[in-house]
């Protein structure tokens, strides 16, 4: 046999070139121009792919015979899928391929965020009064609260010291030093008084904003005692008292009271500022800011077993996490 005859036998041993043809329109029959057509073919590695002409056309030319796939997709459209088998040498026309406008769907996201969650039971506890009228907004009853941010520690410490009836505790506290001849510095008479009540209601103020607000944001930590509740009578006691010592932190982990116990010694050296020179004294300060501290244990076992029974909307309404 010449190589020329050999040659001419092997070409016609192989299978002839086959090649895919079709039209991809939309659901109102019009031509899907720019539509991306892949062809998969099990036999190979790597997929072929093209655009769909002007007028949404495509074809795909010297292919082995074989299985194929074709996937059509465009922005904005449900994708399609198409399947056949390719003999030798055929010209396969698809039917036509009309893709349907996709669904909107619209997400709507019903959680709220951190913040908002913390806006939420803010809101929830300045509704907090023991007896229905002495304010109990410092308390929650919510153990995993969202953490408060600077400005929402700000609005709580804000809502309390300017509470009428925390204005009117000043008052009957500046009465009462009146009474005793406390601060007698301060002297007595109309003038005595109002220089007392300004006295305690400035160190109520400082005393608020330093503790709750500077130094708990500064220090990332939550001025609230959260009220526990279950357990034994001793987990609780313990619990209570360590409320001055131990604080939750913004992160939700319990860690030492760094604020409050820098708050008690800062607010006290602050307020002696405000009393007559006579009542000032280093020793005094430390002693006040103790019993600050002290104040705070005691407060904390009150809040955990007396107030709770007596304090209104003492719920545990929560909003959703995001």
């Amino acid at each position: 046999m010449t190589q020329s005859a050999q040659s001419s036998s092997q070409q016609n041993a192989l299978p002839a070139s086959a090649s895919i043809f079709g039209t991809v329109l939309d659901q109102s029959g019009a031509a899907a121009v720019g539509a991306q057509v892949r062809l998969t073919r099990p036999d190979q590695r790597k997929d072929q792919q093209l655009l769909s002409g002007d007028n949404g056309q495509f074809t795909f030319r010297d292919l082995a015979p074989g299985a194929f796939e074709l996937s059509i997709t465009a922005p904005g459209f449900e994708p399609k899928t198409l399947t056949g088998q390719l003999q030798p040498g055929q010209a396969f026309l698809t039917p036509v391929i009309v893709l349907n406008v996709a669904p909107v769907t619209t997400t709507v996201d019903v959680g709220l965020t951190t913040e908002q969650v913390a806006q939420v039971q803010i809101k929830q506890q300045e509704k907090q009064r023991v007896l229905g009228i002495v304010p109990n907004f410092y308390v929650s009853y919510i153990p995993d609260a969202a953490p408060m941010n600077a400005k929402q520690k700000f609005q709580l410490a804000w809502r309390a010291i300017t509470d009428p009836v925390s204005v009117l505790g000043v008052g009957a506290l500046a009465g009462i030093q009146q009474a005793t001849n406390d601060y007698g510095g301060l002297g007595q008479e109309a003038g005595g008084y109002g220089k007392r009540f300004t006295s305690a209601y400035a160190t109520l103020v400082t005393g608020t904003l330093i503790d709750d607000v500077v130094f708990a944001s500064l220090m990332k930590q939550d001025p609230r005692y959260f009220y526990q509740g279950t357990g034994t009578t001793g987990s609780r006691l313990r619990h209570a008292l360590e409320h001055a010592i131990v604080r939750k932190g913004d992160n939700g982990n319990w860690q030492p009271n760094y604020s409050g116990i820098l708050g008690s010694f800062a607010n006290s050296g602050l307020s002696s500022l405000y009393y007559p020179e006579s009542d000032r004294s280093g020793g005094l300060v430390i002693q006040n800011a103790l019993v600050g501290i002290a104040g705070r244990a005691v407060g904390g076992v009150f809040q955990e077993f007396v107030l709770r029974k007596f304090t209104s909307h003492a719920d545990s309404h929560t909003a959703n996490r995001p």
